[in-house]
């Protein structure tokens, strides 16, 4: 049996050199990525106007910051060598275009639930969700059909790590598009509820 040897190190990220380099790479992506999360999160109070802008140009305003904000978030996070970023962005850029025609359809479900929010019928409401739920089906049927073809030049879990970014892209953009949407309960509905 072999004696425990007490001055060898416990953990291999403890040792001098190389591993500690790995540690500080990573721990400095972790706060550039919450940074540029925070960033992202705060962009809409850094665009206070006296005036209340239009839903269509506000969603206009949201769309075009979320592509810029996505794609700085998609470079810093991924982190690509020369060879993977030659490869990722013409088909990114492919998926993007495509993405931003399922996005289209759902902006046009949200201008149709602000313009008729305070009318909103059931017959409204099922329509709506009826319709974000295909946008969301296309979604998924999209994202499956570009990681088959992102996976062709990239391996597998390169390309996992950024649809799992991309989620998470998904869900701070959903957040940001949802706080400025009326609330879910009407007044009215509330009356209706005593």
């Amino acid at each position: 049996m072999k004696p425990f040897n007490r001055t060898a190190p416990l953990r291999p990220w403890m040792t001098p050199g190389a591993s500690r380099i790995g540690v500080q790479t990573m721990i400095r992506k972790s706060v550039l990525l919450t940074m540029m999360f925070a960033m992202l999160a705060l962009s809409p109070l850094c665009r206070a106007q006296s005036q209340e802008p239009s839903i269509d140009s506000a969603i206009e305003v949201a769309r075009a910051d979320m592509r810029a904000d996505r794609t700085t978030i998609i470079t810093a996070a991924m982190n690509f060598s020369d060879q993977d970023a030659a490869a990722f962005w013409p088909i990114y850029r492919q998926y993007e275009y495509e993405r931003s025609k399922l996005d289209d359809r759902r902006a046009v479900v949200i201008k149709d639930y602000v313009q008729k929010y305070s009318s909103l019928t059931d017959a409204d409401a099922k329509a709506m969700a009826e319709q974000m739920f295909s946008c969301e089906s296309r979604l998924a049927t999209l994202k499956k059909t570009y990681f088959k073809k992102f996976n062709k030049v990239l391996p597998a879990l390169t390309v996992t790590k950024f649809f799992q970014l991309d989620r998470r892209v998904d869900l701070l953009m959903d957040m940001k598009v949802e706080s400025s949407l009326p609330p879910l309960a009407r007044p009215l509905d509330v009356e209706q509820a005593n």
